[in-house]
């Protein structure tokens, strides 16, 4: 069966309240964004909705090229889904960004994360939380814990994530810049290989 990969990546921004969540878990990396493409040209999670301020959060596309993310620390890890898989964490994705400006960022649930209670709230998710939610129809990944009490460490320790990438998110996009460069020259050089080729036959 052909299968589809997804990719996550955590990040570590330095920002005050990210060192303070990254003290409590004793943790590091502790924000978590899916995507669907090693590019990661479209990022999801649940976190600030301004840069600015960690107080107005809820559901976001991330823009990794921002000044914001692109100096974070991160992580890379892929995970093979089937394709009936893929498509329905794409459709329970879809469903949220649909009643996006309904959902905020669950801070609240962040502390019963840290006292071991579990506070589930109504179109509120952190962004682990969000991440364990449109994974709930993967059968390869099980948590064996409510998603309010899911962690970034816990999705990327689960078995079958593999690690693809660690280092600097800026590091990271050059590489895939240079790594296009260099596919957008192979395909250029294989047209004028048979574009010669074309116009030899013709000349013959």
């Amino acid at each position: 069966m052909k299968g589809k990969t997804v990719y996550f990546l955590f990040t570590d921004t330095g920002t005050y309240l990210t060192r303070v969540i990254n003290f409590v878990t004793k943790q590091p990396l502790n924000h978590v964004s899916i995507a669907f493409d090693p590019a990661l040209q479209e990022v999801y999670s649940f976190g600030r909705k301004r840069p600015r301020n960690p107080f107005i959060g809820g559901f976001v596309k991330e823009d990794i090229y921002s000044d914001f993310f692109r100096n974070s620390d991160c992580a890379i890890y892929a995970f093979e889904l089937t394709e009936e898989e893929c498509s329905n964490v794409k459709k329970r994705i879809a469903e949220i960004e649909l009643r996006k400006h309904n959902y905020k960022y669950n801070f609240l649930g962040l502390l019963g994360v840290l006292i071991r209670i579990e506070l589930n709230r109504e179109n509120a998710l952190f962004c682990s939380q969000f991440v364990a939610t449109v994974l709930s129809d993967v059968k390869a990944i099980r948590f064996h814990k409510p998603n309010c009490f899911i962690t970034p460490a816990d999705i990327r320790n689960h078995e079958g994530m593999q690690l693809i990438y660690q280092g600097t998110l800026e590091d990271y996009q050059c590489a895939m810049s240079r790594k296009f460069e260099q596919m957008g020259m192979k395909k250029q050089s294989l047209f004028f290989s048979i574009s010669k080729k074309v116009k030899q036959l013709v000349i013959k």
